[in-house]
């Protein structure tokens, strides 16, 4: 039996407010708002955390989801990691829709990075307004056997120095 998902279902992220949260993703990144649910108790674990559970569509038919709990403290980041690490990235089908992403959220007051050129992708990168970091990108390279066999020599040679991989002779050089 082969456990790989079909693809991403739904990802979930806290949020301050819903209705700025519901604002931002339908109007400036065109995901409409197709669910959502509210309810004094967790559904996993029962405890009481009254909630609304929000989520915008994406056009593969997944989607981003977002929770706002008003009873718990404010939300935060880990101030031990980079504010650039995590983040979601979402893909956009070509540079012409990139662009006018990157216009788009720069014309609402959006401060946005790029478009950089990545290894595997060129994209922008932005916050939402609850903080989190969004990379809206395209694909240069889609992954396939030979990066699969490149992606766990790098890993080998970083887990040896933690440090930039140079030097590797990649059987598809992204």
């Amino acid at each position: 039996m082969n456990l790989t998902p079909l693809g991403l279902d739904h990802v979930a992220f806290r949020c301050k407010d819903a209705r700025e949260t519901t604002e931002f993703y339908t109007k400036l990144l065109d995901m409409p708002l197709v669910a959502a649910i509210t309810s004094e108790y967790v559904q996993s674990t029962k405890e009481r955390c009254p909630h609304i559970h929000i989520f915008f569509h994406m056009r593969n038919g997944g989607c981003v989801a977002f929770f706002e709990v008003p009873e718990e403290p404010p939300m935060g980041r880990d101030p031990n990691t980079p504010a650039w690490v995590q983040h979601l990235a979402l893909e956009l089908p070509d540079m012409e829709t990139l662009v006018a992403a990157k216009q788009k959220l720069e014309a609402a007051g959006v401060k946005v990075i790029g478009p950089k050129d990545g290894h595997m992708c060129v994209s922008i990168y932005f916050f939402d307004p609850n903080g989190h970091r969004l990379e809206l990108t395209i694909r240069k390279v889609v992954p396939d056997e030979r990066t699969e066999r490149d992606a766990y020599r790098i890993l080998e040679r970083w887990m040896e120095t933690k440090s930039e991989v140079r030097g590797l002779e990649l059987e598809r050089p992204i």
